[in-house]
């Protein structure tokens, strides 16, 4: 079969949120040509393969493309979590996604899309479907979305085996079982771990019905503190840098951040070890407090029938327990590299840890500056975290991106794109709450900052 010849100035490997950022930004603000490639069947990434219950655990508007809000801004009007900003679901996010590729990228002709390959390198990539053999050349700028792609349940094996006789699904599988069984195991630490919680107790299963093995305890933001609103955000900083510079240790500054009302932990007894800090709301908090068997005896090994091998003991669970996967690894940690290398452009989170305003970043600097050196002096990337000391290291390292704030032009763009949490719009710039978070956050941010740093340099 003939290899078949492309042309384009891009090839995005990866269609995922970070991939549909970067894109949607740069043929926003430069005449280009992109060939998007992406091994599943359409745009959106991991949301394609998501639990159907999952949703944005931040507010919609932080998340998406630049060009194209997500959803239509509004504050729920009723429920547990009337006045905080909306937050879509896993469906709202595929339908937003498929829209904007076939609204804004497909249709001016400056974007190919081909779903059902497999990227081979040197702009070679593969259909899974009719076996035929692409090679983009021209310009043919490589953009790597998928450096960070997370590992989610329904496509990563559960990290532990199962025995004969003993029952196991993963997350996806809860809204299709048949019979209920007396038990649930729901194991993993993190946010699917939460929200399969949540989703059995809002189902009516009963709190004592449900086993919960947490290797590690989650810190989590408090949803109400993480808003699009410049005064909560720059408030929530300020009590960031005056906590740090009050702490003793990574722990302590969120001990301080719990006190301040920043950071969540389920359980007040335990230090938690783990900091990737997803939000959670109080209501949410409140229902997993209601869950009291909880499992701390490292990761779970083996499931056999009425029983649990866990890397520090066993466990005793129901003989028709269904145990629920939630442990896959979520985010990645693989070493920062310059996001504008030599060969490859590498998407990683800019600033703050908001990934798809980091790529939306990229892509509008890509498309308005010439110089590589410069494009990495200003956009530095920042890591995810996993503990406490990560998110201090993760805090410093953030803040050195603020450079690009001296180009008007970036600094006017991230100022109106809602994705940017940061951003203070034109008409509140001057109002008196404003200046007085600017001038509190002022006051404690360089020495919260070298409280960080030295936090982080304890521990790296």
């Amino acid at each position: 079969m003939a290899v078949v010849e492309l042309e384009a100035d891009y090839v995005v490997v990866g269609a995922g949120a970070m991939g549909m950022a970067f894109t949607d930004a740069l043929i926003e603000h430069a005449d280009v040509s992109v060939v998007m490639v992406d091994r599943r069947y359409g745009v959106g990434g991991h949301w394609l393969d998501a639990y159907p219950f999952v949703r944005l655990h931040q507010a919609s508007s932080f998340y998406g493309v630049a060009s194209t809000l997500l959803g239509d801004g509004s504050l729920q009007q009723d429920g547990p979590e009337s006045g905080l900003h909306e937050r879509a679901t896993a469906a709202e996010v595929c339908a937003y996604y498929d829209r904007v590729l076939r609204m804004r990228m497909l249709p001016p002709g400056k974007v190919s899309f081909y779903p059902n390959c497999d990227y081979l390198g040197e702009g070679r990539f593969v259909s899974r479907i009719s076996g035929r053999h692409y090679e983009v050349r021209g310009r043919r700028r490589i953009v790597d979305a998928r450096y960070l792609s997370p590992s989610i349940p329904a496509t990563t094996p559960p990290p532990y085996g199962v025995a004969d006789g003993a029952t196991a699904v993963m997350v996806n599988d809860l809204v299709a079982l048949g019979v209920a069984p007396s038990e649930y195991v729901v194991v993993g630490s993190g946010k699917t771990a939460t929200d399969a919680c949540i989703w059995l107790l809002e189902n009516g299963v009963d709190p004592g019905a449900i086993r919960w093995v947490r290797p590690r305890d989650p810190w989590m933001l408090n949803r109400a503190v993480v808003q699009p609103d410049a005064v909560v955000f720059l408030g929530t900083a300020a009590d960031i840098m005056e906590s740090a510079a009050a702490a003793s240790t990574a722990d302590d500054v969120f001990f301080r951040l719990e006190d301040a009302g920043v950071m969540l932990r389920i359980d007040r007894s335990v230090t938690p070890t783990m900091a990737k800090v997803p939000t959670l709301a109080h209501w949410e908090l409140e229902r997993l407090r209601t869950i009291d068997r909880v499992v701390r005896l490292g990761h779970l090994r083996q499931v056999r029938p009425g029983r649990l091998v866990l890397a520090e003991g066993e466990a005793a669970i129901a003989r028709d327990a269904l145990v629920v996967h939630c442990a896959a690894p979520g985010l990645h940690y693989p070493p920062l590299v310059p996001i504008w290398g030599r060969d490859t452009i590498t998407l990683q989170p800019i600033r703050i840890t908001f990934a798809c305003y980091g790529a939306a970043l990229a892509g509008y600097v890509e498309a308005t500056l010439e110089d590589d050196a410069e494009k990495n002096r200003l956009c530095p990337p920042a890591p995810f975290s996993n503990t406490p000391a990560d998110w201090a290291r993760q805090q410093v390292l953030g803040s050195r991106a603020s450079s690009f704030t001296a180009y008007p032009a970036i600094r006017d763009w991230a100022d109106g794109v809602s994705l940017n949490p940061g951003r203070i719009p034109p008409e509140l710039a001057g109002s008196a709450a404003v200046t007085a978070a600017r001038q509190r956050l002022a006051q404690h941010v360089g020495p919260g900052m070298a409280r960080l740093a030295r936090l982080a340099e304890m521990a790296y």
